[in-house]
Formats: C-alpha cells, structure tokens, sequence
C-alpha cells in the first residue's frame, strides 16, 4: 500500500535546527490538508502543524515560531523546518493527510526519528 516517506530526523543539541521532508502519496497530497504528527515514548500521537493545499498553515502552541511547514505541489511533498530545538520535542515524526477535525487520512509511514539532546 502506499504511505508517505519522512526522512531528515536525527540527533541535534538543544537550540539546534532540523529540516524534515515527506514525500507524501499523490492520491492524499493533491485532495487533502497536510499535517505533521509526532509521538513520544508513552504518548499518543500529536498533530503539531497542518498545510491546506492553498498554502495556510496552523501549529500547536507548544511549536509556534519555532517551527515552519511548507509544501511543494509540483513534487508532492511536505517539510517541517524546526529551530530552537528542546529535549521535549523528541519523538518520531509522521506525515499524513489531515481533515479539519484533525483525523488522519491514508496509511502511516515509518516516521523518522528526532531526537534533542546534549
């Protein structure tokens, strides 16, 4: 089945910046919102920023004006710049379509890994 790709994750001190990418199913890129998820050990998975596909973007408080998400419609796919990293952003990270009430839409991913940490 198909399901989007993220990749960029890694280890980065705290402050530090990351750049995540998704290369997302056409089929769910082209119809739907957007959206960038996380998990932490011991935690449900979180919507921190959504995309619509004209280009309006939303963001949990906890990553407001630390974090950017932009899309490119020619390429089908979504990015997550994350500065000022903090330990509690550690978490894997998804991409996947999104409707207004927050439900995800489509497969799941492998996620990619962040991790912040001195």
């Amino acid at each position: 089945q198909v399901q989007p790709v993220e990749s960029g994750g890694g280890l980065v001190q705290p402050g530090g910046s990351l750049r995540l990418s998704c290369a997302a199913p056409g089929s769910i890129f082209s119809i739907y919102a957007m959206g960038w998820y996380r998990q932490a050990p011991g935690n449900k998975r979180e919507l921190v920023a959504t995309i619509t596909t004209g280009g309006r973007s939303n963001y949990v408080d906890s990553v407001k004006g630390r974090f950017t998400i932009s899309r490119d419609n020619a390429k089908n796919m979504v990015y997550l710049q994350m500065n000022s990293l903090k330990p509690e952003d550690t978490a894997i990270y998804y991409c996947n379509g999104v409707l207004t009430s927050g439900q995800s839409v489509g497969n799941w991913g492998q996620g990619t890994q962040v991790t912040v940490s001195s």
